[in-house]
């Protein structure tokens, strides 16, 4: 029940007819845990705060760096060399005394994660690294929490709600991580300032829709928005039921980190996205694979033969043994898994990996193949 206070507090809430005192209850009886207090997390705290979630947690090791003020309005040059978890958490007890916060200044690990948030009815990803994105997806699948994701790059963001009411899950559409180094960071590449904010508050408002039910949550769609030109777009995300069995937690700095271009007997062989163009232009015989899944090949494509990873065994006789093979990815890393499982089991010799996938032609040759 709401308190005259709360009743007060969040009359514009109840003031709409599909939300009511009834959403703001329920709002009042969630818990949602935000992993990171960055660029992402301030204004997905400081919108959940003030929308009156009963309970927040916080995790984040970091302390505030004078060069996060840029973006992440929650703090100030006051703030700087402080904990950002145990920051955050005080400012938004000031914002709003009715709710719980709690702080928790670490890193999340495979160790912990279970176990925080198990406490949680959701989760906010507001982290800006692989190994951590993949870790709370596999954590909410184990447990059955939905997560929303948010991501940014220089002026684009991607927003998207995972293992919700049974839909798609973050492996989903991102089966494995890119190679290291093949996605610069904020820290190496910047970022416009406003974007975090941005994508923050969907991030917070996906959270209210999917805690309270109304509305329509993005559930197997990823919405990408490009703040310079104001173009947004939603992609669907196709379920892929596997991704539902994960029933453990990994090393996730090790996965992510893994260099699958090498096997023990076998070296792998690669060609620039730049190399590849010339022998195009050039008029060669070359056979271009693209092993993504088919909803990755609708988003963007180089014009290949789809055959994607998990069917490369019953569909080897459609690759050549007598020409130039290239095969490609988003990155590179599962045509890499495609070679190798081909030079090993049906002897081919003449296959070529796209160094860093579709990505680096998007980049390199063909900047009108948008990549996701």
């Amino acid at each position: 029940m709401l308190t005259d206070q709360e009743k007060q507090r969040y009359h514009r809430h109840t003031l709409l007819a599909e939300f009511g005192i009834e959403g703001q209850e329920k709002l009042k009886a969630s818990k949602v845990l935000v992993i990171g207090a960055g660029g992402l997390g301030c204004p997905a705290l400081q919108y959940l705060c003030a929308a009156g979630v009963g309970t927040i947690g916080i995790v984040d090791d970091d302390v505030v760096d004078i060069s996060n003020l840029q973006r992440q309005v929650l703090y100030t040059d006051q703030d700087i060399g402080k904990s950002k978890a145990e920051t955050a958490a005080q400012k938004l007890r000031t914002q709003n005394p009715l709710i719980s916060v709690n702080a928790y200044p670490s890193r999340l690990t495979s160790h912990n994660a279970l176990e925080l948030i198990s406490k949680y009815d959701l989760v906010i990803d507001g982290s800006d690294n692989f190994p951590t994105r993949y870790l709370v997806n596999d954590a909410c699948v184990i447990l059955k929490k939905p997560f929303v994701m948010g991501s940014i790059f220089k002026f684009e963001a991607q927003i998207s709600v995972f293992n919700c009411q049974g839909g798609p899950t973050y492996r989903c559409i991102y089966p494995d991580p890119p190679n290291p180094g093949d996605v610069p960071n904020c820290s190496e590449i910047g970022v416009l300032g406003v974007l975090p904010g941005i994508a923050g508050s969907y991030q917070a408002n996906e959270a209210i829709k999917v805690l309270t039910g109304i509305g329509k949550p993005l559930k197997g769609e990823l919405m990408v928005l490009n703040v310079l030109t104001m173009e947004s777009n939603k992609l669907l995300i196709s379920l892929n039921p596997a991704n539902l069995e994960i029933d453990t937690l990994i090393d996730y700095e090790e996965f992510c980190n893994s260099n699958n271009d090498k096997s023990d007997n076998m070296e792998l062989k690669e060609i620039t996205a730049t190399e590849l163009k010339s022998m195009l232009d050039n008029n060669e015989d070359v056979q271009i694979i693209d092993v993504r899944e088919s909803h990755e090949y609708d988003i963007c494509n180089m014009g290949g033969e789809l055959i994607p990873l998990g069917t490369i065994p019953e569909n080897a006789d459609k690759i050549s043994k007598d020409k130039t093979v290239v095969m490609h990815c988003h990155h590179g890393k599962r045509s890499a898994n495609a070679i190798m499982h081909l030079m090993q089991n049906e002897g081919y010799t003449n296959l070529l990996n796209l160094k860093g996938g579709i990505n680096a032609w998007s980049i390199e040759v063909d900047s009108s193949v948008s990549t996701y």
